[in-house]
């Protein structure tokens, strides 16, 4: 936890990309507090912001792929053994929480990598069910960098807003307290990529008949 404290108090690119992939493997890493004040930051000249968000991304890539061939290669029983053990639990990990994700892979198939990525709960687990289904790896891992993205740009922009308005000693506490908006430019985003693709599968299913 104090190594945690250090890197959150030290944000550079190196850190920001191994906090992300600490995040998007099963450490319980909050993105929220990593990218909005690093994107504070490069407001105010000390960092760039697009590279704020692109070494997060790498870093959730990365995170993300290590989870995908872990459960590829381990399978299911390993996977539950370990989200059952007192590692797992300290990784605020269980088995119920590996389930619900693969649930919700199921439910939304492969474009489940893209809009999980965008869920709290769901985000840092999918590419566990991915790696179970044995997903293609290049397009399970466009969609991770297209959702892990699209979440790091919606944290960067509060976090760039927020330089405007908050001193820094407030930061934590008011991107905390902007949580709800963040949900719900979440939401708005998974509901229109859903509606996206479903029209898509619509017009090429109807041009083939």
């Amino acid at each position: 936890m104090n190594l945690l404290s250090t890197l959150l108090g030290n944000l550079n690119y190196g850190t920001i990309l191994l906090l992300m992939l600490l995040e998007s493997t099963v450490i319980p890493v909050p993105s929220e507090l990593v990218v909005a004040p690093a994107a504070y930051h490069a407001a105010s000249g000390q960092l760039n912001v697009l590279l704020v968000v692109l070494f997060a991304t790498i870093g959730a890539d990365i995170g993300a792929s290590i989870n995908y061939f872990v459960a590829l290669y381990v399978g299911r029983p390993v996977i539950y053994k370990f989200a059952n053990s007192r590692w797992g639990k300290m990784c605020l990990l269980n088995q119920e929480k590996v389930e619900k994700s693969e649930r919700y892979f199921d439910n939304h198939g492969i474009v489940a990598t893209l809009t999980g990525r965008l869920i709290p709960g769901i985000r840092h687990l999918i590419s566990l069910p991915a790696g179970l289904a044995r997903m293609n790896y290049w397009k399970f891992l466009l969609y991770t960098t297209i959702g892990a993205g699209a979440w790091h740009a919606i944290l960067a922009s509060l976090g760039w807003y927020l330089h405007a308005i908050v001193p820094e000693d407030q930061l934590e506490s008011t991107i905390t307290q902007y949580n709800h908006y963040i949900v719900g430019a979440i939401l708005a985003i998974v509901v229109l990529a859903v509606v996206w693709i479903f029209i898509r599968k619509k017009i090429k299913k109807n041009s083939k008949s």
